[in-house]
């Protein structure tokens, strides 16, 4: 995140849920949604600090840096909040072929059509390669 500065009183507002925010993860070059995730407030000042998107897992609950098991990260290039501050948007630049743990670029890669789900893309790797089997 260059020229990026930590400053400490960012208040965003992680009371509103239960202390979490949504995190919309965008491409920084194409603007494509690649995910969203939840982040805590030791998420956020992690990424903020590292560089690297940073979530708190609501299942697992604990924090994991995206790409620690698959090795493709999220190098941050810039986080913007809504109004409310309830909220981050935070711009990247994937690295790896893929941010979904099913193995296409985007998690958003079902479009509705005719009432159905349908499969809008090709996968960009194999998840069994990167995850052993268990996506």
């Amino acid at each position: 995140m260059a020229g990026f500065l930590f400053v400490p009183t960012m208040n965003l507002d992680f009371q509103k849920a239960d202390g979490l925010v949504t995190a919309v993860i965008q491409d920084h070059a194409s603007g494509r949604v690649l995910m969203v995730g939840y982040m805590n407030e030791e998420a956020f000042h992690r990424t903020v600090e590292s560089g690297y998107a940073t979530f708190y897992s609501r299942s697992r609950q604990k924090l994991w840096l995206k790409g620690e098991s698959s090795g493709h990260r999220l190098a941050v290039k810039e986080i913007s909040t809504d109004c409310d501050r309830d909220a981050v948007l935070v711009q990247v630049e994937a690295l790896g072929p893929g941010v979904c743990h099913e193995g296409y670029r985007s998690c958003f890669f079902r479009r509705l059509e005719d009432g159905q789900w349908q499969v809008s893309e090709e996968r960009s790797y194999d998840p069994a390669n990167v995850y052993g089997g268990q996506s």
